[in-house]
């Protein structure tokens, strides 16, 4: 895929994204997802599931100083064996503002850790997310604010 394409999908999901948060309606949201990384060459180990976590704890929603994992927005991550990841997250609501950034930055840092082959993350609004979903850690972050 060419850097013009790359471009031209990253707009596109995230006009979809944007479409969805304006629906006052939370029945039925659209899904989306963004995508990162390349498969792996053959013989190349996959990454410890440690390495993906730490790498998602560098991606911030930027109106609260926590980091997504902590802040429970990633609900599953399935690593297969050849590297390829599929992350499911959701959003603090649908009306989120930085909505159109955040997955394809999940994305992009699981995709950065070594024996991480294709990544695809896919935005869940099921469950709700909510704050008990916060970590211990978030929890003693906020009461600090």
């Amino acid at each position: 895929m060419t850097d013009t394409e790359q471009q031209f999908q990253i707009d596109e999901n995230e006009a979809q994204l944007l479409t969805a948060m304006s629906i006052d309606d939370v029945g039925e949201l659209p899904s989306y997802k963004a995508h990162a990384g390349k498969n792996l060459k053959k013989g190349e180990k996959p990454a410890k599931m440690y390495d993906i976590v730490e790498a998602l704890k560098t991606v911030f929603d930027p109106e609260i100083p926590i980091n997504i994992y902590d802040l429970g927005l990633i609900y599953k991550i399935n690593q297969q064996d050849d590297g390829q990841l599929h992350i499911d997250m959701s959003l603090t609501a649908p009306g989120c503002p930085v909505a159109g950034i955040l997955p394809q930055q999940v994305a992009d840092a699981a995709a950065a850790v070594d024996g991480v082959g294709r990544v695809e993350v896919e935005v869940v609004w099921e469950p709700a997310w909510s704050i008990e979903r916060l970590s211990d850690e978030a929890r003693m972050m906020l009461e600090m604010i």
